[in-house]
């Protein structure tokens, strides 16, 4: 039992170093701000450009939830298209945007511990060309991302 409960204490600080590289990253804040407000700014899509930097525009056909599909209008580069995959709501929700060869893959976990809400973007780029796109591309999005995260919690805590 001792060493099930050393693993729980660990795990998540084990995951958090082995994720920062730039193929596949994260970043968690924290806010007393209530959960359902960050879960409202992430679901929001037509507003993603108040917070992601770099972003123009989203959009989203339907409603948000499994399978629905989106487009990305980026400051700079090519629009790209998204489907959510994954979506437990007011806890997560993933969505993924087709690269050659590949996928990034976007997760986004809200934790509740003490009255205070975590929240964290989870960022990872598959297939046979992670490492070019990660490097080209995830570098960029890694230094953007504390940015983006205290952006998300100013509007949390301002509604």
């Amino acid at each position: 039992m001792r060493l099930l409960f050393l693993f729980i204490l660990i795990f998540p600080t084990m995951t958090t170093v082995a994720q920062q590289t730039n193929i596949h990253f994260s970043h968690t804040d924290s806010t007393q701000a209530p959960s359902d407000h960050i879960w409202q700014i992430w679901t929001d899509i037509s507003n993603w450009k108040q917070w992601d930097k770099g972003l123009k525009d989203a959009f989203l056909e339907g409603s948000f939830q499994v399978g629905a599909k989106g487009k990305l209008i980026p400051d700079k580069g090519p629009k790209s298209r998204f489907i959510i995959s994954e979506v437990v709501p007011d806890q997560s929700n993933t969505f993924k945007t087709k690269i050659p060869f590949g996928w990034l893959v976007i997760t986004r976990t809200l934790e509740v511990k003490d009255e205070i809400t975590y929240f964290t973007h989870d960022v990872e780029f598959t297939g046979i060309l992670k490492k070019i796109l990660g490097n080209k591309l995830g570098k960029n999005y890694r230094t953007m991302l504390p940015e983006v995260m205290a952006e998300i919690k100013r509007i949390a805590e301002s509604r």
